[in-house]
């Protein structure tokens, strides 16, 4: 006789296989991301040729940051600012979801760690009580996920962590995993060599509550590719061996090296006979020499000091090329030269970047509006229309001055092109989502005071000054909208 297995406590077998699949794609994956993180954080470990390096020097470690500043410098263009519905309709919902989980400062570290591993997942779920819906962005150090590249979803997906004291009365050591299906979530803890449920969330949306932002997408290769590139990590090794070759140098030819001709032993010894030590020598105590039995004066010389502007000439071309790689200006990177760039040649040299960030902004919009429907499905129980669309309102990734945004959007309003009051132009003309909609208040303030005073003058007119006090009294001023 077989005793059923309760399913709230135990996998089922598709579950228990799509587990073991997910996780094996995620800790193989793990090695390849952790070089990434390493090069991002100057952590990653050059490896020696074996020539010129002394085994004294074996430990010494140079960095340089050219990894992290090229995708800080891109991520510095991401700025997401606000969702709205296209349609103009009031966007005080999407709002209230956006500030509930901090979705703007959020955002960055995701856009960060997709251009560093290359991808990032988004996980949305039911908050807890009345809360708006919760929207969470995941590391892929601990997530994965199935992709069906027909539908363009994901088919199911697996997060694993040590579980926090406070995940359902786990220890801390434990580890816990999450496997999200179309219509339910699982929550497992490691027991043995199996899993144990401890919780089930059937939410039954018929999808997955997850998404992969990527980076840099092929259509054989929707994972994604991280901005750390291999020709990147090559010029990064190259320019920290060459660091290596300065300070080696430093150590054995920095100071110049002396000869002495005709010179006898006591010249290297004390008043004592004993030998006297290297540095003792070096410092000039042979300076003072006899002259040899002979009664000939010794010669003393040097050699010319390494001189290292070979290796700064290499390192200055390797930052040239490494600008080429990452699409910024060398001086970014630490290149100058005796003539400095002009203001319009460092636009021009930002003219890649500029237009790589307008590449991620249009594939992580996508992300960002999915996020935000999911969260409006889980918040109403049905998702929302599909006619009425999500916009996602980024900051200007290019870098113009205010004085040509301004112009530029004068010159539209005065061919007609866009209205003056309307927040199309205080957007071209560089002002943030906060910014627009304190104008917004401020026009209306003054439009109400406005027609309060138009009002006024009107019934001043009509019946004369006497049933002015009787509308106003004396003392107050008439509000925002008041007799409109």
């Amino acid at each position: 006789m077989t005793i059923p297995t309760l399913p709230l406590l135990s996998l089922s077998d598709d579950e228990q296989l799509m587990l073991t699949m997910l996780r094996t794609d995620l800790l193989s994956c793990r090695v390849g991301l952790e070089l990434l993180d390493a090069y991002m954080n100057g952590e990653q470990l050059v490896r020696d040729l074996g020539i010129s390096i002394p085994p004294q020097l074996k430990g010494l470690h140079t960095v340089i940051g050219w990894p992290r500043i090229g995708v800080e410098s891109l991520e510095r263009r991401l700025d997401l600012e606000a969702f709205r519905w296209a349609d103009g309709s009031d966007s005080s919902e999407l709002t209230e979801i956006a500030a509930a989980n901090d979705l703007f400062d959020e955002a960055s570290l995701a856009h960060l760690d997709a251009l560093t591993y290359g991808r990032e997942y988004v996980t949305v779920g039911s908050g807890d009580g009345d809360m708006p819906p919760l929207i969470t962005y995941e590391s892929p150090l601990d997530m994965t996920l199935l992709w069906d590249a027909r539908l363009r979803m994901a088919v199911s997906a697996l997060r694993e962590c040590q579980a926090d004291r406070y995940d359902y009365g786990l220890s801390p050591d434990e580890r816990l995993v999450t496997l999200y299906l179309p219509d339910q979530t699982v929550y497992a803890l490691e027991a043995g060599n199996g899993w144990e449920v401890v919780d089930r969330d059937e939410h039954g949306l018929g999808m997955v509550p997850v998404l992969r932002m990527a980076n840099r997408q092929r259509t054989a290769d929707r994972v994604g590719r991280s901005e750390i590139t291999p020709e990147v990590m090559s010029i990064t090794d190259a320019a920290c061996r060459r660091l290596m070759g300065m300070e080696v140098a430093a150590e054995f030819f920095g100071a110049p090296q002396r000869y002495l001709l005709g010179v006898t032993e006591a010249a290297f010894q004390d008043a004592d006979g004993n030998a006297k030590t290297a540095w003792e020598t070096y410092i000039g105590r042979v300076l003072a020499l006899e002259r040899d039995e002979d009664g000939s004066i010794p010669s003393v010389g040097q050699f010319a000091a390494h001189d290292p502007t070979g290796m700064t000439k290499i390192i200055d071309l390797y930052a040239r090329i490494m600008a080429s790689q990452l699409s910024v200006a060398p001086h970014v990177l630490g290149y100058s030269s005796d003539n400095p760039a002009s203001a319009d040649a460092i636009r021009y040299a930002d003219n890649g970047q500029v237009k790589k960030a307008e590449r991620c902004i249009r594939r992580f919009s996508s992300t960002h509006r999915d996020s935000m429907r999911l969260a409006l499905w889980f918040r109403d129980g049905a998702p929302p229309p599909k006619e009425r669309r999500i916009d996602t309102v980024w900051r200007n990734p290019a870098t113009p001055t205010i004085a040509a945004q301004t112009d530029a959007a004068v010159k539209l309003v005065q061919a007609g092109i866009i209205p003056a009051d309307g927040d199309v132009v205080l957007e071209m003309a560089g002002f943030t989502e906060d910014q627009r909609k304190r104008v917004q208040a401020e026009r209306r303030r003054s439009a109400g005071r406005q027609s309060g005073g138009d009002l006024l003058d009107r019934l001043a007119e009509l019946g004369g000054e006497e049933t002015v006090p009787a509308l106003v009294p004396a003392g107050e001023e008439l509000a925002d909208g008041d007799g409109l």
